[in-house]
Parts: C-alpha cells; structure tokens; sequence
C-alpha cells in the first residue's frame, strides 16, 4: 500500500445562484452524484457541510465559484469516477452549469497517507499550477506525476 493518496480541488463558477430555475437539474443531481462518489472504489473524503454539499462552502470571494476538494487512493480511482459511471453524464453537461473558465479547473497533488487537505492547501497548490505549470507539487490529468516514492 503506498504511503500516498491523491488531494484534488476542482473548482466551477456557475452561470446562476443554485436557487436559480436554471440550476436546478445541477441541485438535484448534487445528492446522487455526491453519493456515488462516497462509494466508488478508492474514495477516501470529501470536504462537505453537514448537509453533504460543498456548495455553501466559499473557499473564494466570488459566490459564484463552487469547489470541490477531495481525497483519492490514486490518480487511476479518481479518473474512473469522473470519466465513467454516475458522474459522466452531469459532466457531459457543465456547460449548461457553469461558465468557460480560461486556464486550469482541477489541481492535482499528492499528500501523505492519513492526512486530509486544507482549503488554504488546496487554493496554493491551485495558485502553483498557474504560476508554473504542471510539477510534482500541482499538476493535471493530462500531465500527472507519480507519487514521490515512485
């Protein structure tokens, strides 16, 4: 078992508040989608309110801006939820939730076993990524690094 688990902060600015008609397949797909995540295989946490969402937490001044921050076994588990299975077809329609967003959404970053994130981590590994592009220390799907003891 590897002394590394992947932390991931993705972040979305939506077109409307959620109390907005137009957000209200995105509202009603939150709990399901939240819930599968919660059991597919290699999940470890997720940040959430005791309501289960993320979406009242404000990690940004803008209100708009939702996050998500979350804890996987490997980058392998993490792209299988968001590219397969109950999570695919809300993604196939982020366009009708959320703005363009120019630059990076998701920020990628290894952590050690038994640890959880912060949200100033995760919006510094965010800002890292900006700044420098993908490294060991913040980096993307479509550029992943391996575990540090790899």
């Amino acid at each position: 078992m590897s002394e590394w688990q992947l932390a991931q902060l993705n972040i979305a600015r939506t077109v409307a508040p959620l109390d907005h008609p137009s957000m209200s397949d995105f509202v009603q797909l939150l709990e399901p989608v939240n819930a599968a995540a919660d059991h597919s295989p290699g999940f470890v946490w997720r940040l959430q309110t005791e309501e289960g969402n993320a979406t009242t937490i404000r990690a940004f001044e803008d209100e708009h801006l939702l996050v998500n921050l979350s804890v996987w076994e490997s980058i392998e588990a993490l792209h299988a939820f968001t590219y397969r299975g109950d999570h695919l077809g809300p993604l196939q329609r982020r366009r009708e939730w959320f703005e363009p967003t120019p630059g990076p959404t998701t920020v990628l970053w290894w952590i050690e076993r038994d640890r959880l994130p912060t949200l100033a981590e995760a919006k510094a590994r965010f800002d890292l990524l900006i700044e420098q592009g993908p490294t060991q220390e913040a980096f993307t799907f479509r550029t992943p690094f391996p575990p540090p003891e790899e």
